[in-house]
């Protein structure tokens, strides 16, 4: 029997990562907030790797904490090591990653989500929406319970009518068995959602007692102290290390000897899997030539024994497992503890969405994380963060915030969803991002903090720590700019020593440091500051003289397409009496009914001629209402 159950402003499906950023962005806000999640115990659970970071979503994690969310503070909190990768790449693509304690990660993370005022955390089943003229009011459980609501965000990752399957075995169900949700999933497609089906899947774990680590190589953390959050102020020391192997040609020879049992090739999964995470077996066909490939051997935690086999994902049956897992170098006597497996799910199709990740459908229903068709925690958390924020935003009346994507990662994901969709489970890459030398690890909070703050997530206290740190920063390039380093023999042995050409005449200290051998340190003993800056300073400095042509050119880029994103598009305009356009773009534009000439120019068939086309009709549409 049904019943009220309560009234809240914004009401979240899902505890996972997205559904922790949504609830406690909205909460911070100041919208009184109700989070549904099937079971408490699960709060920001990792499914798959116990980790966060790496290539582009390291630097998502910093946007996340420049806005204001807490996955970056959490990790900092809970990690077992830290790394900063591609250090010997450009400023570009330098990420870092953390291996989780994934147990004290999640109760962390519940904890903040208990403490925090306006926010509430239940354990539910949603079974289906409250949606009256088109609009959501809130959300159903299983046990009757109806919360009413001003904006509901699902945020249901991949427990939509999930599927565990292991060889030629298949039972519904969410990861690491627990409850699939099967009538939300029911509920969306009767409401005239797009709905789609993928695949993604894990690895093995292994006890860690049973691992001969002399046959491995050791990954350790780095010694210097790295944190994802500008607040992190504690930093953890005591690191442990993570542990590299690798595929043998036995392994190769167990996969292809079994191939025909593997649920991918026999036709049993019907979802479409992840292009950049391939599973074990899917990797040995693609790339035969291949004679191994690379497993990583990652601690789950400090309390447990439990090591997940990061390069191993298979759905192959558990008999096969054990055998392939024994084939690999120091896992010989491994001792397997849980089976990797293939989970399907269903999936909303993100072309359904605005950029503010309301439906278009159904007003006040917003969607965020894998249900949007990403794989990954921080793609999730990014999401989550802006659904969270939007809806917080729509129901105390203020603008919605949408990141562009010269602003941030989170901008290019969110950009790239809802105007071009996905056809596989979508994963954040720098190569996706065509401003990627602007969307840096360094300069996430000079991008970002500005907006945190203007929405109310980053604290008064901190904004003026940033605006002292931009000061800093400006000071110290005036101040290298200003000062002439004249080529004495202090200088010229330096510039020696470090392999560059001599000085003919003086140049300007920053000039000096534009050149590829020269870095701040080094600089400061022929132009010492008389105050000592923090290192983060220093950082911003150095890589915006350096980079300073580049990031101009960057810029200019952006203001060129600037032009473009500032036409907009109104949001009930009739394609089809746009003559001249093609039937092709003519339908995509309807569909996804794009907010700025941007966002149409971005649309996946639709082709420059239709934009200028479309250009002179918007301008035609000018001049009319100025005639009348």
């Amino acid at each position: 029997m049904e019943y009220h159950a309560g009234s809240y402003d914004v009401i979240v499906v899902g505890a996972g990562h997205a559904g922790c950023e949504a609830a406690l962005a909205s909460a911070r806000m100041g919208a009184k907030t109700l989070v549904l999640t099937l079971n408490l115990d699960m709060v920001a659970f990792m499914p798959c790797n116990p980790s966060i970071g790496g290539p582009a979503k390291g630097i998502v994690v910093r946007e996340i904490d420049a806005l204001g969310g807490e996955m970056a503070r959490n990790i900092d909190k809970t990690h077992i090591q830290m790394r900063m990768l591609n250090t010997g790449k450009g400023p570009a693509v330098r990420a870092l990653r953390a291996q989780a304690d994934k147990y004290h990660y999640q109760k962390e993370m519940k904890h903040t989500l208990e403490k925090e005022e306006n926010l509430v955390l239940k354990q539910a089943m949603v079974k289906s929406l409250i949606v009256e003229n088109e609009e959501c009011k809130g959300v159903v459980t299983e046990t009757g319970a109806m919360y009413y609501s001003k904006a509901v965000i699902i945020t249901t990752g991949t427990f939509l009518r999930g599927k565990i399957i292991i060889g030629d075995f298949a039972y519904e169900s969410g990861p690491n068995n627990q409850r699939a949700s099967i009538d939300l999933s029911k509920n969306l497609k009767e409401l005239g959602l797009d709905m789609g089906r993928f695949k993604t899947g894990t690895p093995m774990r292994i006890k860690g007692q049973t691992i001969d680590y002399s046959k491995t190589e050791i990954q350790p953390g780095d010694e210097k102290r790295r944190a994802f959050s500008y607040e992190t102020t504690k930093f953890i020391t005591d690191q442990i290390p993570c542990w590299l192997t690798y595929t043998s040609p036995k392994t190769h020879e167990i996969i292809n000897a079994n191939l025909h049992r593997s649920p991918m090739y026999s036709g049993m999964i019907e979802g479409i899997g992840t292009r950049y995470c391939p599973s074990i077996e899917d990797k040995i066909v693609r790339f035969n030539d291949k004679p191994r490939h690379q497993i990583f051997l990652e601690p789950e935690g400090r309390n447990t024994e439990e090591v997940y086999v990061q390069g191993l994902s298979t759905s192959l049956p558990e008999e096969v497992q054990v055998e392939m897992v024994h084939s690999v170098p120091g896992l010989e006597n491994a001792e397997l503890m849980r089976a990797g497996y293939a989970i399907e799910y269903d999936m909303v199709h993100p072309t359904q969405l605005w950029p503010t990740l309301e439906t278009k459908l159904i007003k006040n229903l917003f969607t965020a994380g894998q249900i949007n068709g990403t794989s990954g925690y921080e793609e999730a958390a990014g999401q989550g963060l802006m659904a969270g924020i939007n809806a917080g935003c729509k129901v105390l009346n203020k603008e919605p915030v949408i990141l562009d994507r010269s602003q941030a990662y989170i901008g290019v994901l969110i950009d790239d969803l809802v105007t071009k969709g996905t056809i596989d489970p979508y994963r954040l890459l720098t190569s996706r991002a065509e401003y990627r030398l602007l969307l840096r690890h360094d300069n996430a909070d000079l991008r970002l903090t500005e907006i945190g703050h203007q929405i109310g997530l980053i604290s008064d206290e901190r904004y003026e720590r940033f605006l002292e740190k931009k000061e800093k920063v400006e000071r110290e390039k005036n101040r290298l700019e200003g000062i002439i380093i004249k080529p004495n023999e202090q200088v010229q042995n330096l510039i020696q020593q470090l392999g560059g050409s001599p000085l003919k005449d003086g140049v300007r200290a920053s000039d000096l440091l534009k050149r590829p051998e020269m870095t701040y340190e080094l600089l400061m003993q022929l132009a010492p500051s008389e105050e000592e800056l923090p290192v983060d300073v220093t950082e911003q400095v150095e890589i915006q003289i350096k980079y300073a042509g580049y990031i101009e050119k960057s810029l200019q880029q952006v203001e060129r397409m600037k032009k473009m994103e500032d036409k907009k598009i109104p949001i009930d305009i009739d394609y089809n009496a746009i003559t001249g356009i093609a039937s092709e773009a003519r339908q995509k534009l309807s569909q996804i009914r794009p907010l700025s000439v941007g966002q149409a120019s971005r649309i996946s068939g639709v082709n420059p001629a239709d934009i200028s086309i479309l250009l002179v009709y918007l301008e035609q549409g000018k001049i009319a209402k100025i005639q009348q």
